[in-house]
């Protein structure tokens, strides 16, 4: 940093009150938005923050002027301490400054009648969670409990709770849903997602159709990877589908991550993705998958799962792609009927156990016949197959019509 006197940094810390006093008087929320944004890093905060370190006794200043009311300053006092913490890379003081001037904010934003400052709410509820997450980050380096995150969540139900009634304030609840989602998800807590899902869904003063499109492609996205993990792949289907369909084209992150939950989906429901599809986007830790699910090919499934164990456990999709094995045996039962019916078509829907288990050994999978009949009960009991067993003679004679049923669209039956 390039020598600061006191005299430029007291005059940057008052340009910055006379901005934040002319936003509020001019209720100006896209101004107040920028000086609210602690972590955007912006030219002007930053020097704001070197000028902070320099001149020391901003509360004084504040004091002095007699443009702030005393609630106006019980907020930007403790977000200068903030904003000077955050540039000398203390991000639990800054965090706890943060929560100050934000409790503060919101008791302000109560008594205002209009909605002109939410786009102020929306960076105090961004910067309350990033500044959190930062926080923890500093404490578990320094072997503490992290509990700033935690600490936020309560935060953000309670400006949930001052945007939850009629007027037009209400239009905001979505966008700190989604900031508790992000929340709730990080701290592995997403049971505690249920009770704001209730209230959107099911509450008198909301309409889902009204909410920024914004916020309903994040919303989708964090309630389809919800259902992922309850395992209701239709639901899971219909909110990341809607989440995809809205999404802006040119946020390829975004599209991906909504692809990431939204392919495994499609795979528990049988419907494949194109290859091309898979480039465009980086996926490629599904490319074996694909094939896999194409050849009935049980040994490359579990490379796939092998190989990208770590990223699959991480987005929580793990369990749905292992459970793509019984697929993966239908595909190869049906390999298998095929190839007997260009040898004798007469006898094609009478597979040996015998075969399976060879067709099994090729792909390096050991199974005695015991194993394999255990499997044909389960693809027949789940409708992936039809037919019955001739248990003495160790058969499974197919059906003539239609042996193995397409899902078409709907999941493996429970």
């Amino acid at each position: 940093m390039a020598y600061l006197s006191i005299g430029e940094s007291h005059r940057r810390i008052n340009d910055y009150l006379n901005r934040f006093s002319d936003s509020i008087s001019y209720e100006d929320g896209p101004s107040l938005k920028q000086l609210l944004s602690v972590s955007s890093n912006s030219s002007s905060l930053l020097s704001l923050g070197d000028a902070l370190n320099v001149f020391q006794d901003a509360n004084r200043l504040i004091k002095q002027s007699d443009r702030f009311t005393q609630p106006v300053g019980e907020i930007i006092a403790p977000l200068l301490r903030c904003i000077q913490n955050y540039r000398s890379g203390n991000f639990v003081d800054a965090y706890s400054s943060l929560e100050k001037s934000a409790n503060a904010f919101l008791q302000e934003f109560r008594s205002w009648e209009s909605a002109w400052a939410m786009e102020a709410l929306y960076a105090v509820a961004y910067e309350i969670r990033v500044l959190a997450e930062r926080a923890d980050k500093e404490l578990a380096s320094l072997r503490k409990n992290p509990e700033k995150l935690k600490a936020a969540g309560s935060f953000l139900m309670k400006v949930f709770g001052a945007l939850a009634g009629k007027g037009p304030k209400r239009i905001g609840a979505l966008y700190v849903t989604c900031q508790l989602f992000k929340v709730y998800f990080k701290l592995g807590t997403v049971h505690l997602c249920r009770s704001v899902i209730r209230s959107i869904e099911t509450g008198r003063n909301f309409d889902f159709e009204e909410f920024p499109v914004r916020d309903k492609v994040t919303y989708m996205y964090y309630t389809g990877r919800l259902e992922v993990y309850n395992e209701n792949f239709l639901a899971a289907d219909q909110k990341l589908t809607y989440a995809l369909s809205r999404c802006n084209p040119r946020s390829q992150t975004n599209i991906r991550m909504i692809l990431k939950y939204l392919i495994p989906v499609k795979f528990s429901i049988g419907i494949l993705p194109k290859r091309s599809l898979l480039e465009k986007y980086n996926l490629v830790e599904y490319f074996n998958v694909v094939q896999a699910l194409k050849k009935g090919d049980l040994r490359l499934l579990r490379r796939a799962l092998e190989d990208h164990e770590d990223r699959f456990l991480r987005s929580g999709v793990y369990l749905v792609l292992e459970k793509l094995e019984l697929q993966v045996y239908q595909r190869l039962m049906k390999k298998i009927y095929i190839i007997q019916k260009q040898r004798d078509p007469s006898r094609a829907h009478q597979v040996k156990l015998d075969v399976v288990v060879k067709a099994l050994k090729c792909l390096e999978i050991e199974m005695d016949v015991d194993e394999v009949e255990c499997i044909m009960a389960i693809l027949i009991y789940k409708n992936l197959m039809k037919g019955y067993f001739a248990h003495k003679s160790k058969v499974v004679v197919l059906s003539k019509q239609d042996p193995f049923p397409r899902l078409n669209g709907k999941p493996v039956s429970a």
